[in-house]
């Protein structure tokens, strides 16, 4: 593993859009660092499309780990240090989803507590700064990085169950605009993907996510929803020398559907 690779690590890369995106980055030559937080039972399933990257020839290496814990997070960089020896991390895509839908407010149910919104904020937005420090600090960043996280149309619109969601959601752009200030010193770029409704394991779980789903559809121009594939795609874009001039922005992936 000496020679000389474009790496793409990717946090909650086992479904949904950080799966897209492993798949699409691997296609186009990245090796793949996948950290994944799932249940056993689940793995048969992932172990399929982990399969189908490393069956078109990429090198793919995956971490069954909280990606939130400090010191797994510590443990985990200090393996790949070695592994990849003088190779760099060129891009790190923040695909985690891992928070409360909680109601605040409701008569027969829990509803949100501070606990609920640390847990949220910490797992969807303040882990990304914690991964980018690290990595920074211990130098495992390429010259010219691109860093991409995924955001929603909930930043800004407001929807029962959502409110953990919706500020986790606004920290992460808050801080990818920061990042992409005070990190542009040393070559790193950063941006949010703001992604149409697509349906994923963590869009199923939010409340009443089939009225959202039928609304969405209504609501684009172009009469379907967003897929995993066609927000992979803007990420891999992204990753291009074409687009080493975009950074601190958010980037809207919806087919027209917050138009209206």
């Amino acid at each position: 593993m000496t020679e000389k690779k474009e790496w793409a690590l990717i946090l909650g890369g086992s479904s949904g859009l950080g799966l897209a995106t492993a798949k699409k980055l691997a296609s186009h030559g990245y090796q793949i660092i996948v950290v994944h937080r799932d249940r056993r039972s689940d793995m048969p399933v992932i172990n399929a499309e982990f399969e189908e990257i490393t069956s078109k020839g990429a090198i793919l290496k995956c971490f069954n780990i909280d990606a939130g814990n400090a010191e797994k997070r510590t443990l985990f960089l200090e393996e790949i240090q070695g592994l990849m020896d003088q190779n760099k991390i060129k891009v790190l895509v923040h695909s985690i989803a891992k928070g409360s839908l909680k109601p605040m407010q409701s008569e027969s149910e829990a509803t949100l507590n501070h606990q609920d919104f640390q847990i949220t904020l910490n797992a969807m937005a303040l882990s990304l700064y914690d991964w980018v420090k690290q990595l920074h600090t211990m130098n495992l960043f390429a010259p010219d990085t691109r860093i991409i996280s995924f955001t929603s149309e909930g930043n800004t619109k407001a929807w029962p169950g959502y409110a953990a969601v919706s500020a986790a959601k606004v920290t992460l752009e808050a801080l990818s605009r920061n990042i992409a200030l005070e990190f542009a010193p040393y070559g790193i770029k950063a941006n949010c993907i703001q992604a149409g409704t697509t349906v994923t394991n963590a869009f199923t779980m939010i409340p009443g996510h089939e009225e959202l789903r039928k609304s969405a559809l209504v609501r684009n121009p172009n009469g379907r929803l967003t897929t995993p594939e066609d927000v992979a795609n803007v990420v891999y874009l992204l990753t291009t020398d074409e687009a080493k001039w975009i950074t601190g922005t958010i980037i809207t992936v919806d087919g027209g559907e917050s138009l209206r």
